[in-house]
């Protein structure tokens, strides 16, 4: 009964088959798969290759010949507390900064003018990596003016949260400046994957962003909010800053960076900063 039931289905198989020829269907679908390999391969052409890495990015793009980590805070205060927050923080943060027994400098520290309110922006730098910014947050726990500092300090915030970041080989080194400046912090959340594309752009674009001094510094996370781009940037005053990025335009090579790096960006915020009193960057 089984042989008679497979005899049956096979000789249905062989009618459908000769019938599909008859009506040219058969010629159809092949044509129509062919066409789908076709269109498949042209499309192929234009779908962007990424090359595989065997290194991690932070050594690609990481300077080679230091080993400084930086950490930035963002501390939210509230806003009734922001100046005893400021006169807290310009006792303190100079003192650890001028210690030579903390491995550690403070770059920068700034109030939020633009951006997000009643906001302090806080940039460390820890010449020796990981090693330092270990060995700087064991002595400060033995330090009780910092405790005390701490403790001062959370009775006045609202939220606060850092990163640890390294800085990009192709911009300098964040150095202290004169002032009166106002800077600009650009933050940019890229898509994961892309930030060695970024780096490459980047490496031509600083170039063409050097012309008036105002790069101070460009960082990537490591630790913390991850594929995060921090550029600085230090101007005059506001209508400085919008002479000098319009005249970018101006210069070979800025619109292509444009371009191709928005693509890149899942998100971004500028923040305008002024300096706190006791900023090494006025």
């Amino acid at each position: 009964m089984a042989t008679g039931v497979l005899q049956r289905v096979a000789s249905g198989l062989k009618h459908t088959r000769n019938g599909l020829r008859a009506s040219g269907q058969v010629t159809v679908a092949l044509r129509s798969v062919s066409g789908f390999r076709e269109d498949s391969w042209f499309k192929s052409l234009f779908v962007r290759k990424v090359d595989p890495r065997k290194d991690a990015h932070s050594h690609l793009l990481a300077k080679k010949e230091d080993n400084n980590l930086y950490k930035i805070q963002f501390h939210n205060v509230k806003p009734e507390c922001l100046d005893a927050y400021n006169e807290l923080c310009e006792d303190v943060l100079p003192s650890i900064h001028a210690d030579p027994e903390y491995p550690c400098e403070l770059v920068g520290t700034w109030n939020t003018w633009y951006g997000e309110q009643d906001q302090a922006v806080h940039l460390w730098r820890y010449r020796g990596g990981y090693p330092a910014l270990t060995e700087v947050m064991n002595k400060l726990r033995q330090n009780k003016v910092f405790m005390n500092y701490r403790d001062e300090r959370g009775k006045m915030l609202l939220s606060r949260r850092n990163q640890l970041l390294l800085e990009f080989s192709f911009w300098n080194e964040p150095v202290p400046r004169p002032g009166p400046n106002i800077y600009e912090l650009r933050s940019y959340q890229l898509r994961p994957g892309t930030m060695i594309e970024w780096g490459n752009y980047w490496a031509r674009a600083i170039e063409i962003r050097q012309q008036n001094q105002e790069a101070v510094g460009g960082f990537f996370s490591q630790i913390g909010r991850l594929y995060t781009v921090h550029h600085l940037w230090a101007y005059k005053d506001l209508q400085s800053r919008e002479d000098t990025r319009n005249a970018a335009w101006q210069r070979d090579g800025w619109d292509e960076v444009v371009y191709y790096t928005v693509p890149l960006i899942q998100n971004m915020e500028s923040r305008i900063m002024i300096p706190m009193k006791t900023s090494p960057m006025k």
